[in-house]
């Protein structure tokens, strides 16, 4: 009975949403539609994006967000309804994109039933923050690319919404069709007794598009090799870079100068490119041209410029990305007139037009090396826009207003641009890492104040344009200067970087070592693209480890005998150099040299992403196409695989498995290779169960024994997980990306899809519980707002895992909800020291002062935070394969008031700190809750060594602790 009622408020939900589409009449289905279903190629414009987002170079610069702000009264449900039916209309808005045999291809995803439309209250001072993180949070294309939608409510008549797409679905024109047909089927979702608009015919689909392109891609050949020949003896143009990169580059990797112009410069503009025969376009381009030739000193200048596809009545309403890249090449010598180089770049778009359906990918794949420069800058740097109105969402009975979202990235290093509107201005954008940002403040302004010139009085010579070049900039010190090697200064200026060192290792190559006192710090390839934005390429360290301490010698010098990932000096005949030298023999169709460079040899960015894959299949070690592009040559890929297997050498050995279909019951974990997990193969195998641990070949010897059989896979990769479930007799699912809710959504949806019989216990979080009114926080209670997107995405998945439980021959289900976890592991000791702890922990190590919150700050009595050990929680959820427990457990082996941690930490790490007591709360120790854990009281129950004081000893190692 409780099984029938589970499923029934779905089940009624289901048909009365199947009940409200049926009122609308839909459009009969185009007839070539059963003949082109299934996989479909990317267009060349969506390969780059695919290639960019597998180079981990994609990020928020390839998010489009999209926000108004409407005054007036706001339908939600009818918002929601409308994205609906947008997102079915147009396919393109729900594709995924998967990889065969190393060719990517792009797949339609079955239509939604809804897509959720979340209301947050906020001031209109607290929005721009809440915009730009969701903006910036990362799509999985394996998984789909569906638009996300946020509705801030700042008052009864007061909201601003915001849609977020990721590039490969969209453009420009086409966010211009999204907005209208938005529009039009919120007022058909608002007013249901109207009748539909005419607008409705079935649109052009985006894959049929790629399909064509696909085959005419014989007929580019032409103009591939015009733009190749065109380009021949190129270089990106140089920019003054800053002599240090800024340290928070990796927050705000780019930075804008808006300069306002006089209302009637645009028209100006106009009227001097129609004596010239020339769009306000080409003038704003010919004026880009103008700035970067006073700016850099250059004659032979290349800017790049978007090209469309889009031609004739068949495109029209088409929502895709179908945007190109054309790189001009354009002769500033002479000291021309403006006049003379208006014409000049006019000639050169008009050539560019006609050999616009070359793929810019292609071109450089043509160029190959002769696309980079010596240190592997990209040709095509700059580029130049006109920027016209923005584009707004329109709903009937509301006032309009856009909304700018700045997710402070950039794709190009510069960018001019003219704003073309009420209140036009001259825009420069740029990268921080390119470009010195005092330099790109004075050329922001010279860049405006060209434009006002030449709009006022078009005849000057280049040499009398109010732009100037910058000072020259400082160059880092050479390895042999003073203050040591140079990545080991610029390093150790990092405010993020307490301590730092760089070693030339017997391979000739320099390998670096950092310290991070902060609680949050960057990433070592963060901090290697930091090195690697203000260092020559030949001073880039091969890799950069992070350390808790710093080895020393006597003399106080970094000890390399005791740093960790140092290659022994290289042996040409080695396993790893062969394959490095086979692979790009195979890829390039050339045996290469040991320092022959990747680009020179035709290397592209699809090569640079089959090579890394064939390594790591055939080496088992952890590397990216992006390594690959960074390394550039054999012997520094071979260097860095080196350092990578010297790091799982390190790591405990890994043994044979025995082959899974001799033994039945065997349960697959995921999440096998992190602190949950390890606790929870350890207790599988106490038990003497077999399992199936999902893991990625680099990572299988963290977690292969015996009795444990390594299945490759990871939560990316939905096909992978679909056929561990359909090979296990149970499942332990303890796999999260912690900051990619959409990732952890679609891998849920698809274990539970495979999922074919016997029990499945999801190791969830209290978050899921979000900010609840009472204290006491009962099993299974109602989530309380806010909840964050790690939170939410936890309850969501909890909801599709019981959906499906007790159906199709599968077993229970049981969502196992646990706090901190703490226990003597790596992973684990992160919890503590950077989690919500985070805050305690580092005062106490630094000996510093800390005020925290009184009972009854704010009306709550108790402030502290809930926790379970590591141990006692694999006994919980292992329990749960025999008992399921049919719905949400908590597992908490206790509560902690923050004036009891932060004391057991002083008295651990022999520390002095101070303590006080305040009423305001600071928002890391905004904790009030205690969590029932009755249902599964028994297996938490804890064992000798498992309370708190006897875990936090464990988890505070070596030279942390006190003697």
């Amino acid at each position: 009975m409780a099984t029938t009622d589970r499923t029934a408020a779905p089940a009624l939900q289901e048909e009365l949403l199947r009940r409200a589409r049926a009122r609308a009449p839909r459009p009969a289905p185009r007839p070539e539609a059963a003949a082109q279903a299934g996989p479909a190629p990317l267009s060349r414009a969506q390969r780059r994006m695919w290639l960019m987002d597998r180079l981990g170079e994609g990020g928020a610069s390839y998010a489009v967000p999209f926000a108004t702000r409407l005054r007036g009264p706001l339908d939600v449900n009818a918002l929601a309804t409308a994205l609906t039916s947008l997102v079915r209309r147009h396919e393109i808005l729900r594709t995924r994109y998967g990889q065969r045999d190393g060719e990517p291809y792009q797949e339609v995803c079955a239509a939604p039933g809804t897509i959720e439309v979340p209301v947050v209250d906020a001031g209109v001072d607290e929005a721009p923050a809440l915009l730009v993180a969701e903006a910036r949070r990362p799509f999985d294309l394996s998984a789909g690319t569906l638009p996300r939608a946020l509705v801030l409510r700042h008052g009864e008549r007061d909201h601003t919404v915001s849609l977020t797409f990721h590039h490969i679905s969209i453009d420009g024109p086409s966010l211009d069709t999204v907005a209208a047909e938005l529009g039009a089927l919120y007022a058909d979702a608002a007013a249901p007794e109207a009748a539909p608009g005419a607008w409705r015919a079935e649109p052009p689909q985006y894959a049929e598009f790629a399909r064509r392109e696909q085959r005419a891609a014989d007929r580019l050949d032409a103009g591939v090799r015009h733009w190749a020949g065109l380009l021949e003896g190129a270089a990106p143009p140089p920019l003054p870079g800053p002599v240090r990169p800024p340290a928070d580059a990796g927050a705000r990797p780019a930075a804008t100068h808006l300069t306002p112009l006089a209302p009637d410069v645009p028209e100006a503009l106009r009227e001097l490119g129609r004596r010239h025969r020339a769009t306000v376009f080409t003038v704003a381009l010919a004026a880009a041209f103008a700035a970067l030739h006073r700016f850099t000193g250059q004659d032979d200048l290349v800017i790049g410029v978007a090209g469309t596809h889009r031609q004739g009545a068949d495109m029209r309403g088409l929502v895709g990305l179908c945007v190109n890249t054309l790189p001009l090449r354009v002769d500033a010598s002479g000291d021309p007139w403006f006049s003379t180089l208006l014409e000049r770049v006019r000639d050169a778009l008009f050539d560019a037009q006609r050999y616009r359906e070359a793929p810019f990918d292609l071109i450089l794949e043509r160029l190959g090396a002769a696309a980079r420069s010596a240190d592997g800058t990209a040709l095509v740097r700059v580029t130049a826009d006109v920027l016209g109105a923005p584009t707004v969402l329109e709903l009937p009975g509301t006032v309009s207003e856009h909304v700018d979202v700045g997710v402070g990235e950039a794709k190009f290093d510069l960018t001019f641009g003219l704003v073309d509107s009420e209140r036009p201005a001259g825009l420069v954008q740029y990268r921080r890492t390119a470009l010195d940002e005092e330099a790109a403040a004075g050329l922001g302004a010279g860049y405006a104040a060209l434009l006002a010139a030449v709009a006022d009085a078009p005849g000057h010579r280049l040499s009398e344009l109010p732009v100037t070049a910058p000072a020259t900039a400082a160059v880092p010190a050479s390895p042999d200067g003073p203050g040591g090697h140079p990545a080991e200064v610029l390093l150790s200026a990092h405010p993020q970087v307490s301590q730092a060192a760089v070693v030339t290792a017997p391979d000739g190559r320099p390998y670096a070592f950092a310290v991070l006192p902060e609680r949050i710090g960057p990433a070592p390839a963060d901090l290697r693209a930091y090195l690697r934005d203000g260092l020559a390429p030949d001073l880039v360290p091969v890799a950069v480890t992070l350390l808790d301490a710093l080895p020393r010698t006597a003399d106080g010098a970094a000890d390399p005998a005791r740093l960790p990932g140092l290659p022994a000096a290289p042996a040409p005949d080695e396993p790893r150099a062969t394959a490095v030298r086979d692979g790009f023999a195979a890829l390039l169709g050339r045996t290469p040299a040991p320092d022959d460079d990747f680009f020179a040899l035709g290397g592209h960015s699809l090569i640079a992403v089959q090579l890394a894959e064939r390594l790591r299949q055939a080496l088992t070690l952890p590397l990216t196409g992006l390594d690959i592009m960074q390394a550039r040559t054999p012997r520094a890929v071979t260097a860095l695989l080196d350092t990578r297997a010297a790091e799982r050498a390190a790591a405990p050995a890994a043994r044979s498995a025995r082959p899974r279909r001799s033994r039945t019951g065997a349960v697959l974990v995921t999440g096998a290779t992190g602190g949950v997990g390890a606790f929870v193969l350890r207790e599988l195998a106490a038990q003497g169960r077999p399992v199936l641990a999902l893991a990625r070949p680099e990572s299988a010897h963290l977690v292969a024994a015996d009795g444990v059989e390594v299945v490759e896979g990871d939560l990316g990769d939905p096909d992978g997980l679909r056929r561990a479930v359909a090979d296990a007799d149970a499942v332990i699912h303890a796999a999260c990306t912690f900051t990619r809710p959409e990732t952890d959504m679609a891998a849920m949806a698809a274990m539970a899809e495979a999922w074919q019989r016997g029990p499945f216990v999801f190791v969830s979080s209290v978050d899921a519980y979000g900010h609840p009114a009472d204290g006491t926080v009962a099993e299974e209670a109602a989530p309380g707002e806010p909840l964050s997107p790690y939170g939410r995405a936890k309850a969501d998945c909890e909801r599709l895992l019981l959906r499906a439980a007790g159906t199709g021959g599968r077993g229970g289900a049981s969502a196992v909800r646990s706090p901190l976890v703490w226990g003597p592991h790596d992973r684990l000791r992160d919890q503590l020291r950077w989690g919500a702890t985070g805050l305690l922990y580092q005062a106490v190590r630094e000996g510093r002062p800390l005020d925290l919150p009184r009972p009854g700050a704010q009306g709550h009595a108790w402030y502290g935070a809930a926790w379970v050990h590591a141990a006692a929680l694999a006994r919980a959820v292992v329990s749960c394969l025999d008992a399921p427990v049919h719905g949400v457990a908590n597992a908490v082996s206790g509560h902690v008031a923050w004036p009891e941690l932060a004391a057991d930490l002083a008295r651990l790490l022999g520390s002095d700190s101070a303590f006080g007591e305040t009423d305001e709360v600071h928002p890391d120790l905004d904790h009030h809750w205690h969590y029932r854990a009755d249902r599964l009281a028994q297996p938490l129950r804890a064992r000798p060594g498992e309370d708190r004081h006897a875990v936090l000893a464990a988890m505070l190692t070596g030279q942390e602790a006190a003697s």
